[in-house]
């Protein structure tokens, strides 16, 4: 870990605590690398297309090979005024890059060229909801993840061992990739965080750009740091479990990891400070090796790169051009549409959804209906069919529609559904067609209504005995033994007012 300042060696006063696991407080910082979406690495012209053959995009300036000159990738700076921007962090003036040194077969040239002491982007903070619970037990809580920095830094090579027999192959295309390294402090107090906090990050650097996100590919990285402690007590610590490139292992691998930890200090056993990876055929964790400090890398100014200067016009002009942040926009669903905080944050995980949610809410003037369906329905579709919202086959204007309908008492919720299944199903594109034709219009007519309602309490004479005497269940009998009667086309709320009326 590369940070100046090592966040989980200082206490956390007046930090929140956490729900407790078996009496110990969970203790979770990040460290995230992200790939910047640039064509060309950070200090040379090589391409960073994934999927090349094995060494074909490793040039001699990556390999720091006699004779060559890092420059630095202009496009990856801006990348970085953006997510400093988009975090709300301060923007250095005046950064410096350092040779980190160490050795691994992937990394030939023996040091990698990254920032130390003065990172181009100094603090910010993340904020997003952790619900716990399900259904009408669910609750939903603001968090917020303080970052310590985002510096630039080079990648490493790769090295293969699954393609070759008893020994290992190495692929030198990632090298010189460019990287910035998201730190946060030890903020998270539980996977379920975590999580959360990933999620969030990663939205944020696809949002703008700056990276494509693919955890498959590797673009999207994360490493957890992980110790317990009991409440009140110093931090514990630290093991850090690398490269996590799905957010389902990253939530295994960190529950592992603490019940691991608490285990061997139940047994007496002192954790050691180490670097871990996630098995998920079986589900642990595995010691890889001992954990550096920044001590071990003997960082020194790298003397073929001189400082990085950012003038404000550079941060001006980038802070200009930037689209509107998923924050800013969230804040404006709040203000414009009346949506709660937890609604417009979730409506603004993409740009695709915010843009979908608008589209709809405008054409029906009903906003929080709106979000109520594309939180819902739309989205368990898309999740169950492993889509994105630029597939839904419902388009914004159809569920606008569908939505005014339920509005002007058209169409009940239940009736609304049986329209929706349709519409996803490809069976129509009219939703006022959809519902003459499967006879799903509501009853409105009140003539026809209340004939129903003393139809239904006269021949429930024990269910209104029952109700007047004080059962509220035997209303909700009454009030299913209309609908029944009405086929599921009566308004609902009309039932109810005129049951009520009726039994005085």
């Amino acid at each position: 870990m590369s940070e100046t300042v090592n966040p989980f060696e200082q206490m956390q006063a007046g930090r929140p605590t956490g729900p407790l696991v078996h009496g110990y407080e969970v203790i979770i910082g990040f460290e995230t690398h992200a790939q910047l979406s640039t064509q060309s690495k950070i200090f040379s012209r090589a391409p960073t297309a994934f999927g090349a053959e094995p060494n074909t995009q490793a040039c001699a300036v990556d390999l720091a090979l006699p004779g060559t000159l890092p420059v630095m990738n202009r496009g990856a700076v801006e990348r970085a005024i953006e997510f400093g921007l988009a975090v709300n962090a301060h923007i250095a003036p005046r950064s410096i890059f350092a040779r980190k040194n160490y050795f691994y077969p992937d990394l030939p040239k023996g040091y990698q060229i990254s920032q130390f002491e003065i990172p181009v982007v100094q603090g910010g903070v993340v904020e997003f909801f952790v619900e716990t619970g399900k259904g009408a037990d669910a609750v939903r809580e603001k968090k917020s993840v303080r970052l310590v920095r985002a510096h630039l830094e080079e990648d490493a090579g790769k090295s293969l061992h699954e393609d070759f027999v008893g020994q290992s192959g190495i692929d030198l295309n990632r090298a010189g990739t460019p990287l910035l390294e998201i730190v946060t402090e030890p903020d998270m107090r539980s996977s379920a965080e975590a999580v959360a906090y990933a999620k969030e990050l990663h939205k944020i650097v696809t949002w703008i750009g700056i990276c494509d996100g693919n955890m498959q590919e590797g673009s999207f990285r994360c490493d957890a740091n992980v110790s317990v402690r009991k409440p009140g007590a110093p931090l514990g610590t630290r093991r850090e479990i690398k490269n996590l490139n799905s957010f389902r292992f990253m939530q295994q691998a960190i529950d592992f990891e603490v019940r691991w930890q608490i285990g061997q200090i139940e047994d007496g056993h002192a954790i050691q400070q180490a670097t871990v990876l996630f098995d998920p055929d079986t589900g642990e964790t595995r010691a890889m090796r001992t954990k550096e400090d920044a001590a071990d890398y003997r960082y020194f100014p790298d003397p073929d790169l001189p400082p990085l200067v950012i003038a404000p016009e550079w941060v001006a002009r980038v802070r200009s051009e930037m689209a509107e942040l998923p924050r800013v926009m969230a804040a404006r669903f709040v203000a414009d549409y009346g949506l709660p905080e937890y609604d417009a944050t979730t409506l603004t995980q993409s740009k695709a959804m915010a843009a979908y949610f608008e589209a709809t809410a405008k054409a029906c003037g009903q906003p929080k209906l709106a979000s109520n369906w594309i939180m819902g329905e739309v989205s368990r579709r898309l999740n169950a069919g492993e889509m994105d919202m630029a597939q839904s086959p419902v388009s914004p204007t159809q569920l606008a529609a569908l939505i005014a309908r339920i509005a002007d008492g058209t169409v009940s919720n239940n009736a609304a559904r049986q329209v929706f299944d349709a519409l996803w199903a490809g069976e129509g594109q009219d939703v006022d067609a959809l519902i003459e034709a499967s006879g799903l219009k509501q009853m409105n007519d009140s003539s026809a209504l209340e004939k129903i309602v003393d139809d239904v309490i006269d021949g429930n004479a024990d269910n209104v005995a029952q109700y007047k005497s004080g059962k509220d269940k035997a209303f909700n009998a009454l009030v299913g033994q209309v609908m029944k009667a009405s086929k599921g086309k009566a308004n609902p709320a009309q039932v109810n007012a005129l049951l009520k009326t009726r039994l005085g």
